[in-house]
């Protein structure tokens, strides 16, 4: 009688590269008005993000969190460490990156959701958030439909699409800047506080939009102070009170 081999355990596809990447990353400022003091702000920070999963980065205020979202976006130098994000099958360094290769990255690849809104004066709010559309080439009318579509759904009154927004509530503002971070076709959103000034049914909207990009394959970084909001999103938490410096 012969005895069949042992089969050992099925062989696991192998994972998804992340599409971002960010390794050993430390950052201080230089107080050029107290005598060129340094303030270390992180040291060794490390994780990646994989697509359909949002990563929050947890901590304090002052820990760093927001320096490390200004760092992957390009808008803060590196001092020490990589950030690394997914362009077209391959991983691009963000550190020392030339500025029109960024640019090109963020229309591409990288959106983000900061705390303020800043705009040219005098844009109207449909053509603010049909912006990152147009970049990727979709007609006028569709993208001014698709920013409409999204504000309505965002509640923010079709009678101030036509007005520029720096007149706008805190609450109206915050909308517009998350239906302009969420409109495009972008892979990897960076979030920092993207419910704050929301009501509740605001913020429901976001977790919903924020729970739809992962299910479309987009990965997600991002700072939520709110912790009903965090646990209804993040997959898991990066604690960067470990790595401040």
């Amino acid at each position: 009688m012969m005895i069949p081999h042992a089969r050992g355990p099925a062989a696991l596809p192998p994972s998804p590269a992340p599409l971002l990447v960010v390794e050993d990353l430390g950052k201080s400022f230089t107080l050029h008005l107290q005598g060129g003091a340094r303030l270390p702000v992180v040291s060794g920070v490390s994780f990646a993000v994989g697509a359909g999963e949002c990563v929050a980065l947890g901590g304090p205020s002052g820990a760093g969190k927001s320096s490390i979202l200004k760092m992957v976006f390009g808008n803060y130098r590196i001092d020490t460490g990589a950030v690394r994000v997914a362009d077209a099958g391959a991983m691009v360094e963000v550190a020392g990156i030339a500025p029109r290769r960024m640019l090109a990255l963020r229309r591409s690849r990288i959106g983000y959701v900061s705390q303020f809104l800043r705009v040219i004066p005098r844009v109207s709010t449909l053509d603010v958030v049909a912006a990152p559309l147009r970049a990727e080439g979709v007609p006028a009318p569709e993208a001014a439909a698709r920013a409409g579509a999204l504000l309505a759904r965002l509640n923010l009154p079709e009678r101030l699409w036509g007005l520029a927004p720096a007149t706008f509530s805190g609450g109206e503002q915050q909308r517009v800047n998350v239906a302009r971070g969420f409109i495009g076709a972008q892979t990897l959103l960076l979030l920092d506080e993207p419910t704050a000034s929301l009501d509740a049914a605001n913020r429901a909207v976001v977790i919903d939009l924020i729970r739809e990009k992962k299910a479309a394959g987009c990965g997600l970084l991002g700072i939520f102070h709110d912790a009903e909001t965090r646990a209804a999103v993040a997959d898991r938490v990066v604690d960067v009170a470990r790595f401040s410096a």
